[in-house]
């Protein structure tokens, strides 16, 4: 313990910051465009065909199905029921066959190797730099070790290229536990410490949380972002290897008018068997259906909010996002961020690139469909925001487009629902209700209510092999890529492939619901919040899941008897959707736990390349995760832990802006009354039980009310 403390107290000499580099961050007006928009210089050649194509073909397709439907259900008239099925499925339609040619334009893409036009090849030597970069780690109380161990594997990746001399590191903290907080500071020294990081690691944190992550990131450009030319953008999750960090930065050298470049994080990690399923979709189709979106968005790429590295010039410039009018959820400031940030950008004049053929890129996902669900009600609200952001003036079609495809993620779930039961409907007043079929009035022939069933399974048939031939075309392609066959394994894959599939295909009705549920909820008005996310263990408690999946179940018992006593046939012809809906509970407990994910890796199924040949990234994060959860134990109390620790509290005292006085204007309550509790209190334990966390961490950031806790502990 003394050693620790003295590493602290030497490491608590240097500054958690450098000297600042202010930019200005105007907010941008959406009434109003910006001047000198053009068409970037990176823009490939022939791009307007391929978006005819993937548009163009979008629109042939969703024609040829709507044609096809009306024949189905216009056999004996279109009655008002049919009509709604009619131009549900036409919208439905569209949105398959959008994302059926994108992939399409993916295997165009991959057939020629990738590339494009910023010059990146991965088989090139490593350039140099003549450019100053920031890599930027926003986290938001996630456990500090992991983000750190993370955090220090890339660092020495980098070290590994001879380039971190061109690179500074921040870890921006939003951290509202305080306990998590002080883990924090305590975990920064220590990292700092190991890697020899003085002067170019270092580590801030808000107390407030001003529009979340993009505020986050837009406050660190304010006070820095002057003496850094480009910034590569984390997430707390995030790995990348030093040679794709280093690729990245040089072709922002290269090409001066582009202003973000995206790469394609294939996510690994995964233990439980959700995660196994999510990754191993994401690393075999995810190629096709990112270099599809490279080849057809050109120069009008989107941002994902990590990964991604950013011309700070560019961003400063034309990001600064307004906040919407209206109370939340649809006003206030804008959480899925990244789509506006790439718009804004491009509405500016710089390209927005996706290099989806550089690898290195990684990140991790939800260990549970409880989590993802979790998560994707926040990007359904932030989604949804991005129909204020439409009409905005001067973004290009493309941008558009980015933003309706993040509406319509979340649209189509409620539309399927509709069709769905709309078309019960259909079947229950053809079997229940006796038909009219001499209406009032006259006419000709007598109105017989039909349906063509023949042609029906046609049309299913063809709108499913729309939907699963991008998964085959994935397959097929990693067959004849000699790099990819041997990571996946051909067998091995096909059968995972399948596996993949029936998982996904018994799981979409329950997320359907879910993001169906996300919608009205939002519409509703109710706020998504902004959680946390778990990285490793997504096992929720049985109970839980029964009541939140509770009503899935009941509502999956109801469609199939109903379709049952309507036709045998109509409940064989529902029961994938009945089925996962009736299994949801089982499903969603099975799918979040490790041993089956275990299970199926020993098998050698949903395996993915990276788990063969692991990168030494990767590797060397997983050491360290091991590393530092083996140190010896520390207090997890924040205040225990500062009272024991001397370093740790004079870092933590250094670290606090004006020494922990009350910023000019600051009039929050919390630390007010944080002093009023503490200075009231007769011993440290009656203190710590009186504060709520947020006074908690207010009182750890303010000079009067820390000293008198630590002689409340002393």
């Amino acid at each position: 313990m003394e050693a620790v403390a003295r590493t602290q107290s030497r490491a608590a000499i240097a500054p958690a910051l450098p000297a600042e580099a202010p930019l200005a961050m105007p907010v941008q007006s959406l009434s109003s465009a910006p001047e000198g928009r053009g068409r970037p210089a990176t823009s490939p050649r022939g791009v307007l065909g391929r978006r005819l194509f993937v548009v163009g073909g979008a629109g042939l397709m969703a024609v040829a199905a709507a044609r096809e439907m009306y024949l189905v259900l216009s056999v004996g008239g279109l009655s008002w029921p049919e009509g709604v099925v009619l131009v549900l499925f036409v919208m439905l339609s569209a949105w398959i066959a959008f994302s059926f040619t994108s992939a399409v334009g993916g295997a165009f893409s991959l057939l020629r190797h990738g590339g494009g036009p910023l010059g990146i090849d991965p088989a090139d030597p490593l350039p140099t730099l003549s450019s100053r970069t920031a890599l930027l780690m926003p986290t938001y109380n996630e456990p500090p070790e992991r983000v750190l161990a993370g955090l220090q594997a890339i660092i020495e990746s980098l070290e590994t290229t001879g380039r971190i001399g061109d690179f500074d590191v921040f870890i921006l903290s939003d951290t509202t536990d305080a306990d998590i907080w002080v883990r924090e500071e305590a975990g920064y020294l220590a990292l700092r410490e190991r890697v020899g990081g003085e002067g170019r690691i270092f580590y801030r944190r808000r107390a407030k949380n001003i529009d979340r992550k993009a505020g986050n990131i837009g406050e660190w450009v304010t006070r820095f972002g002057g003496a850094y030319d480009s910034m590569l953008v984390l997430d707390a999750d995030s790995l990348m290897t030093g040679d794709s960090i280093v690729r990245l930065a040089a072709a922002m050298e290269r090409h001066p008018g582009v202003g973000l470049i995206q790469t394609l994080p294939a996510i690994i990690g995964g233990r439980t068997l959700f995660a196994r399923v999510q990754q191993f979709a994401g690393r075999l189709y995810g190629p096709l259906l990112a270099h599809g979106l490279a080849w057809w968005h050109g120069s009008e790429g989107n941002y994902w909010g990590h990964n991604a590295i950013i011309r700070t010039r560019a961003f400063t410039e034309q990001a600064g996002l307004p906040h919407l009018k209206g109370r939340s959820p649809f006003g206030g400031h804008i959480l899925s961020h990244d789509f506006i940030e790439a718009a804004l950008i491009r509405r500016g004049g710089w390209a927005v690139h996706m290099v989806p053929w550089l690898e290195g890129s990684y990140e991790e996902g939800p260990p549970s469909l409880t989590d993802l669900a979790v998560r994707d009600r926040r990007w359904c609200q932030g989604n949804l925001q991005h129909a204020a952001v439409l009409p905005a003036k001067g973004l290009t079609f493309v941008s558009r487009l980015h933003l309706l495809t993040g509406i319509g993620c979340y649209i189509t779930a409620p539309l399927w629902l509709a069709m769905l039961f709309v078309g019960l409907l259909i079947s229950v007043q053809g079997r229940y209700v006796p038909p009219d079929y001499f209406p009032e009035g006259f006419a000709l022939f007598p109105s017989w209510p039909a349906q063509d069933p023949v042609r029906a399974a046609w049309v299913f048939a063809a709108t499913m092999g729309v939907l699963l031939a991008p998964k085959l075309i994935s397959y097929v392609l990693m067959l004849f890529d000699g790099r990819r066959r041997r990571g996946f394994g051909a067998v091995a894959a096909f059968f995972s492939m399948l596996v993949e599939t029936l998982i996904s295909g018994l799981l979409a009705p329950v997320m359907m619901l879910v993001q169906s549920g996300g919608v009205v909820g939002i519409l509703a008005g109710r706020d998504a919040g902004w959680q946390p996310q778990r990285r490793d263990d997504g096992s929720v408690p049985f109970m839980d899941l029964v009541s939140r999946y509770g009503g899935q179940t009941l509502l999956g018992v109801f469609l199939g008897v109903v379709a049952y006593l309507i036709a045998a046939p109509l409940f064989w012809w529902m029961s994938p959707v009945i089925l996962g809906l009736v299994l949801s509970v089982p499903l969603a407990a099975l799918t979040a736990t490790r041993s089956w994910g275990a299970a199926f890796r020993k098998v050698g199924l949903l395996v993915i390349p990276e788990e063969r040949h692991p990168p030494e990234v990767m590797v060397r994060a997983g050491e360290l995760v091991r590393e530092l959860a083996g140190a010896a134990p520390a207090p997890s109390d924040a205040v225990a832990r500062l009272a024991c620790e001397p370093g740790l509290l004079a870092a933590h005292r250094a670290f606090l802006p004006l020494d922990g006085n009350r910023p000019h204007g600051d009039h929050s309550p919390e630390r007010l009354v944080a002093r009023a509790k503490i200075e009231d209190a007769a011993d440290l334990q009656s203190a710590l039980k009186g504060l709520t966390l947020k006074e908690k961490a207010a009182a750890l950031g303010d000079a009067e009310a820390l000293e008198r806790l630590m002689k409340l502990a002393g």
